[in-house]
């Protein structure tokens, strides 16, 4: 069964910068590589949405909110997917998660909190 690790959060100043990482293991790496990978946020009370998506080529996209600050990017030798995150504000403030971008879900992961404080 496919297992999804995020790491890299924690309690953050306004404007300042986290890197996310998220290890999918129990798969071959060729399986990681042909899957569009994304990363999604839930905050409080709130429904989980995708902040950045990145295709199997390499393309990416971008929720509004983050457009400009945020970079996604994955290393498929290490079945690693990357989230780099700057200028942060508190609207960032979300737990965090990895997952494949097509089809059906794996299993979500723990996720990572990420708390940006004012």
């Amino acid at each position: 069964q496919v297992q999804l690790v995020e790491s890299g959060g924690g309690l953050v100043q306004a404007g300042g910068s986290l890197r996310l990482s998220c290890v999918v293991s129990r798969v071959f790496t060729y399986i990681f590589r042909i899957n569009a990978m994304g990363w999604y946020r839930q905050a409080p009370g709130k429904q989980r949405e995708l902040v950045a998506g990145i295709t199997t080529g390499g393309t990416t996209n971008y929720a509004d909110s983050v457009k400009g600050r945020f970079t996604i990017s994955r290393d498929n030798a290490k079945n690693t997917v990357y989230l780099q995150m700057n200028s942060l504000t508190p609207e960032d403030t979300a737990v965090y998660y990895c997952n494949r971008n097509s089809g059906q879900n794996w299993n979500w992961g723990q996720g990572t909190q990420v708390t940006v404080s004012s």
